[in-house]
């Protein structure tokens, strides 16, 4: 069975070129987020098995939204994703349950790592 996604990134182009990547990779998208708030929605109606959660976003934050979507679900797989010099908000994120995280631009081979790993746990 194919892993289901979540993307969440407020840049429709970022939102692009990561589902180019999963899908290429095998993995099924079957919602994106364009802000937290979307993303909180969409994952109680989707329930994806694994999330992928822009930092930096209007409305509401993907920290913000990783805490939200922890509460309605412990066991959720959230990867954050964020941009170089972002490091203290990672480490925030890993303390509120991220399994992981993924820097942009995007690595292709780390980004199917992350979701290999998640996929795991």
């Amino acid at each position: 069975m194919l892993t289901k996604l979540l993307i969440t990134d407020d840049a429709a182009f970022m939102r692009m070129t990561l589902k180019r990547i999963v899908t290429s990779a095998g993995y099924d998208v079957v919602g994106e987020a364009a802000n937290g708030q979307e993303a909180v929605d969409l994952y109680k109606e989707l329930n994806p098995d694994i999330v992928t959660m822009d930092i930096t976003m209007p409305t509401m934050d993907g920290i913000e939204a990783l805490q939200e979507i922890k509460k309605t679900d412990p066991n959720a797989k959230v990867i954050m994703c964020s941009a170089m010099g972002q490091q203290a908000k990672i480490v925030e994120a890993i303390q509120h349950g991220a399994l992981d995280f993924i820097v942009k631009p995007f690595d292709h081979s780390r980004i199917i790592e992350a979701l290999k790993k998640a996929s795991d746990r």
